[in-house]
């Protein structure tokens, strides 16, 4: 064999378009039998004003299709195929590729934006996971390099500073570093800094390349002249932008693997992920499945840990089933040509951007813009868990990730209120994407996922509001209305139940747990994140809404490393961070208790109904006991 690729066909799998269109008939099964309620009124009594109901269908789709996905996937789960999970598909990588064999192999940039992570813990275990790999491939003829965009090491102390410069001298790591934000007029953009940390980062990098191409190299040009050349060069960028600091090969490889400051990746792993992006063309991003890299080993992390594989199962489940695969934005390879042909220039600086400053959801917006472009993203399971991140090891960062997601949604899909007027209230990007060439079950998939986070949001208004309309008027609602008990008692079958007896088996038909141990740990974890998912509500729907009217969010970067502390220090920080939930569920405890028993009130308001109570009780309950719960640092009674 020659050793050349060839472009891989790859065959489209259709279960994921059988089981849209089986949701789509839930769908309109549901919304049949309420517009039936309509009707059957009407034909009673003739009033036709009801027929306003039928406005409500939208948001009544986009709130349920993720309940009514995850009751079909459930149920294909138990009974339906799984073989596709082992196999490749266009969308889904089970198995490895064929490796290459050519005299030259691609060179791959390994690319990791950095803030203020400690040295020790953080940053020095991720670089010797990353040599590793890099010693293996240069065995198998390959290169790599290691870009560290650093956003801290012009922030923090001297000490520190020399410290981290002098570890990436020692091991060959390129690095660049921008000036703190307002720093004589200089602007980290965006709510999250990652994006333009990185963009600055790519800027300094083509920059170089630039004066590379004006070089005029000879018959017998060697390494070493590209060497001489490329510190020329380098150094003649620095001196144009004197406040970036820079050092080391920060040029750019045919291939870009994301990860994060945290990230474990596989040793062997290089020369199978250019392997496949040689063989698919069409394949903008590679996705990998991944493992989680846990920390301090406390029941919350565990808790998350054990979220984010179902997470990563589920996904791997619905890719494998023909779905277009998600992007994260790490533990990711990445083609340097498909991101520079959605490179941009947003008239607040003078140079091309590759990742969106305007979205908190940078890797969200960057998958469209790819898939609108004709790229497809693919997710690849074949190495196991041998990719590994790390996961929130606070309730605070966990929070502030839901946040970051709900508000990233939001700012995809709307402008804020204000501007709907001349700007209409969709935004360009998702215009784009609805007209798009993305299939449309993907389009379907995309909205119902953003559609959950608009649900947990209106969660809390729509129980307050059930209370007192179940409470003072029950039996004189219309029949189109379903009750916040019905809801809640679906949402604890289907998740609770079905929910965790479709993971349990689809995990033990697929070789990868026993049945029961799976069942019992699935179990286990209800309770936590019953707590969890009941106490988003109020702190969802404060990003969307902050988003809509323009009010201001920001959110740092999550923490890498324990954090010595203990119960006197999580008390005020916890009531500082939680004050309006907190408020919130303790007023509505006391309004309950009062509406149900006090005497001092009329009668007629009286709401001792179990079915008004329940919904909102537990939805009180949870937001109370969220940020007490589910802290280890107060939970675990150290003073």
């Amino acid at each position: 064999e020659s050793g050349e690729y060839k472009p891989e066909v790859r065959a489209t799998h259709l279960q994921n378009t059988v089981l849209v269109a089986i949701t789509l008939c839930l769908v309109t099964v549901l919304l049949g039998l309420g517009w039936r309620s309509i009707a059957s009124e009407i034909q009673g009594d003739g009033n036709y004003v009801r027929i306003a109901f039928v406005l409500l269908t939208p948001i009544q789709v986009f709130f349920s299709m993720f309940f009514c996905q995850v009751v079909v996937g459930c149920i294909a789960q138990l009974v339906g195929p799984i073989k596709q999970m082992k196999g490749n598909s266009r969308f889904y990588s089970g198995m490895l590729p064929r490796r290459l064999n050519t005299p030259v192999l691609p060179h791959v940039t390994i690319q990791c934006p950095v803030y203020k992570e400690g040295l020790v813990g953080v940053i020095q275990p991720t670089v010797r996971s990353l040599k590793k790999a890099i010693a293996t491939y240069e065995l198998q003829g390959g290169t790599a390099n290691i870009f560290y965009n650093d956003d801290g090491l012009q922030l923090i102390s001297e000490e520190e500073r020399q410290a981290r410069i002098d570890f990436y001298a020692d091991h060959s790591i390129g690095w660049t570093a921008r000036p703190k934000h307002n720093s004589d007029g200089f602007i980290r953009r965006g709510k999250f800094k990652k994006a333009s940390n990185m963009n600055y980062g790519l800027n300094l990098s083509n920059c170089v390349e630039e004066k590379l191409l004006q070089v005029n190299r000879h018959d017998g040009w060697t390494q070493n002249d590209e060497a001489v050349e490329y510190e020329r060069c380098l150094r003649e960028v620095l001196e144009d932008n004197p406040r970036a600091w820079a050092d080391g090969n920060i040029r750019i490889g045919d291939y870009i693997l994301l990860i994060d400051s945290d990230t474990r990746v596989p040793e062997d792993c290089l020369l199978d992920c250019v392997s496949e992006m040689e063989q698919s063309p069409e394949v903008g991003i590679m996705q990998f499945s991944s493992g989680v890299m846990q920390v301090v080993g406390d029941f919350f992390e565990n808790g998350i840990t054990f979220f984010t594989n179902l997470i990563y199962t589920a996904i791997r489940y619905t890719v494998s089933n023909g779905d277009v695969a998600p992007f994260v934005g790490h533990n990711a390879i990445v083609r340097w040509s498909a991101i520079q042909q959605i490179g941009s220039f947003d008239g607040l600086d003078d140079y091309e951007k590759f990742w969106s400053e305007a979205h908190v959801s940078e890797d969200f917006e960057m998958s469209l813009k790819l898939q609108c472009e004709g790229y497809i993203i693919r997710l690849a399971a074949w190495a196991g868990e041998g990719f590994k991140e790390g996961v929130s090891l606070t309730v605070y960062d966990e929070l502030a990730r839901w946040e970051k997601y709900a508000y990233g949604c939001n700012e995809l899909l709307f402008h804020p209120i204000r501007t709907w007027l001349w700007r209409g209230p969709f935004t360009p990007l998702f215009r784009k994407f609805l007209f798009s060439n993305i299939r449309l079950t993907s389009k379907i998939t995309i909205i119902s996922y953003i559609g959950t986070y608009y649900a947990i949001g209106a969660a809390w208004i729509m129980t307050v509001a059930n209370y007192f309309a179940i409470g003072w008027y029950n039996g004189y609602l219309d029949k189109y209305y379903i009750d916040s008990w019905k809801v809640w008692f679906s949402i604890v079958i289907v998740f609770n139940g079905l929910g965790n007896f479709g993971l349990a088996t689809m995990r033990y038909r697929i070789g990868e747990r026993n049945w029961f141990a799976s069942l019992i740990e699935n179990f286990k974890w209800t309770p936590m994140f019953a707590i969890f998912l009941g106490g988003l509500s109020l702190h969802v729907s404060q990003a969307i809404l902050s988003h809509m009217f323009e009010i201001d969010m920001s959110w740092g970067s999550t923490s890498k490393e324990a954090e010595q502390t203990n119960f006197w220090k999580e008390i005020p920080k916890t009531f500082k961070a939680f004050k309006y939930s907190i408020g919130f569920a303790t007023f509505f405890i006391i309004v309950m208790i009062i509406l149900a028993v006090a005497n001092f009130i009329p009668y007629s308001w009286n709401i001792g109904s179990f079915i008004a109570i329940l919904p909102l009780s537990t939805v009180c309950a949870s937001h109370l006991l969220l940020p007490f719960v589910l802290n280890p640092g107060m939970m675990q009674f150290t003073f």
